[in-house]
């Protein structure tokens, strides 16, 4: 078993190996240095002699950072559609697309009235007005986990309800 270096440089000390290890494993090199740097960093700021084995706790540190910046990385950005010039629009130029656009808002808001309504609440507040979880659970004075029960409840619902306007 190996024993926590005694300094901040026996951490450092660990750097090369892991930026090494990771960087062939990473999107980039620069993402294994990073992802390494902020492990690093969060033993220095906590409680690092608690740690059984240091060496394996930042490579998984490191390697959960990186899995993390990978999802991130595979999100799409969103354009709200008030930001789009007029010949972006999509709903301006095809017909069909408004009339499908149309009838998704009127089973949206059908399929959302189904719902009870704190779980309406949350998932407004949360997806059209961009609160955080964190915020909307001081807001309505529930907990984050209530926050994240109603949404994930409400998302579940909204899926099954919407799933036949999904392209194909």
């Amino acid at each position: 078993m190996s024993r926590p270096p005694a300094s901040k440089k026996g951490w450092l000390a660990h750097y090369s190996e892991l930026v090494g290890t990771w960087a062939r494993r990473a999107d980039s090199p620069q993402d294994a240095e990073d992802a390494t740097h902020d492990a690093i960093l969060r033993v220095l700021e906590n409680d690092a002699a608690a740690l059984a084995n240091p060496r394996a706790y930042l490579h998984r540190s490191v390697r959960n950072r990186l899995i993390d910046k990978h999802r991130q990385s595979r999100l799409l950005d969103v354009v709200p559609l008030h930001e789009l010039e007029e010949y972006e629009h999509p709903l301006l130029t095809d017909p069909d697309a408004q009339a499908r656009t149309a009838q998704l808002l009127a089973s949206l808001k059908e399929a959302l009235a189904e719902l009870p309504f704190k779980c309406r609440q949350v998932f407004l507040l949360h997806r059209l007005e961009g609160h955080t979880q964190e915020e909307i659970a001081q807001k309505l004075g529930i907990s984050v986990n209530m926050v994240e029960k109603h949404m994930t409840r409400t998302v579940r619902h909204l899926r099954e309800r919407l799933h036949n306007h999904a392209p194909n």
